[in-house]
């Protein structure tokens, strides 16, 4: 064979040199990625940076034809080609290059979300679950900036292309307004956390256990057993009360005891009130006081607080306290109040019956 003959100006032996420049060039890449895949993947598991294993999983994404095609450039820069070949290799590599630049951008992006998502996962399952709308808006901002960039470098005049965009996007954003108030607020209970999968919230005058947060749509389960579903733009709009976040509860309850009590015996009360509140191991006792007379008793409030916010254990506690309270008061001899009227009349009234007259 021939090596001299010439096709498009260069010789078939300057072509096969280029094609064989370009094809080591790939196989040395592909060495590269096999040995940062294989060995750094053995040190990776031995440690706990996070670095090593983003740069396994970009690694990982290496296309070797995506690098062929920049190598092909590098291997014909010697050659002497038309300038229209030479305008065809240069828009290869340029897009190959580029597409490469977005595949290591997804892979440092989704390994980002993965390790936030395995983070959350156990405490929080309705952020993991969320994720999925900020990868998918990373992803169409990373796929964006890389074709603008790929399109400015093959001579494409991007600015007509940016403004067109973004009257596009701003018809789009009108449209779907009500969605997207949605999709971002989504990704604002994801990230500032003011309420996650099985908290205890009240929104307005709904109150339940939060089951699942979604793109849309954030779901709890009430009390009764129905499930109460509220988008999540008018769930940020309310104001929730979130009793999973609770550390400790304040307690505040009153009783009433007769108005027979005498002086002594209400001076007693607080301090037995006190004794009892002391004595629950969950409860921290505030203060007890004689606040005023009822219309029918004598009233006290006492405030307590639990160390342990659960809603079930306070009511234990509760029901204990109220259980001393009234067998003491009962060994004291006091006895609780219920609503009474008395009736007092100043003098007896003296009734006179007119004689019946007499029948004639």
């Amino acid at each position: 064979m021939d090596w001299n003959v010439e096709l498009l100006g260069n010789t078939i032996g300057d072509w096969l040199t280029a094609l064989g420049l370009a094809l080591t060039i790939n196989v040395v890449v592909g060495l590269l990625k096999w040995a940062i895949i294989a060995r750094l993947a053995r040190v990776a598991k031995q440690t706990s940076i996070a670095l090593d294993d983003a740069f396994i999983a970009v690694a990982r994404r290496t296309r070797q034809w995506l690098i062929f095609g920049v190598t092909l450039f590098i291997g014909t820069r010697y050659l002497e080609l038309p300038e229209r070949v030479e305008a065809v290799l240069t828009g290869v590599a340029t897009v190959a290059a580029f597409l490469q630049l977005g595949f290591w951008g997804m892979a440092g992006l989704e390994f980002w979300l993965e390790r936030y998502r395995q983070r959350t996962l156990q405490t929080d399952a309705g952020a993991a679950t969320s994720l999925a709308a900020l990868s998918f808006i990373g992803r169409v901002l990373l796929w964006a900036i890389v074709l603008l960039l790929a399109l400015d470098n093959l001579g494409v005049d991007v600015t007509a292309l940016v403004a067109g965009l973004g009257v596009g996007g701003i018809a789009v954003a009108l449209a779907v307004q009500n969605i997207l108030g949605d999709l971002f607020a989504s990704l604002s209970i994801v990230i500032d956390k003011p309420f996650v999968i099985g908290d205890f919230i009240i929104v307005d005058n709904y109150m339940g256990t939060v089951e699942h947060v979604g793109l849309k749509t954030t779901r709890i389960r009430s009390l009764g057993g129905e499930q109460i579903v509220f988008s999540n733009a008018d769930l940020l709009k309310a104001r929730v009360r979130n009793y999973k976040r609770m550390y400790e509860r304040r307690v505040v309850f009153t009783f009433g005891v007769l108005y027979q009590t005498t002086p002594e015996q209400a001076e007693k009360i607080p301090r037995i009130v006190e004794e009892i509140v002391r004595a629950q191991p969950l409860a921290r006792f505030d203060r007890a006081h004689f606040f005023k007379f009822g219309d029918s008793s004598l009233d006290y409030e006492v405030v307590y607080w639990m160390k342990d916010p659960e809603y079930a254990k306070y009511m234990d506690t509760q029901q204990a306290i109220n259980l001393a309270l009234m067998r003491a008061l009962a060994k004291e001899g006091i006895g609780f109040a219920y609503p009474t009227r008395s009736l007092y009349v100043e003098a007896p009234v003296r009734v006179e019956v007119a004689p019946a007259p007499s029948a004639s």
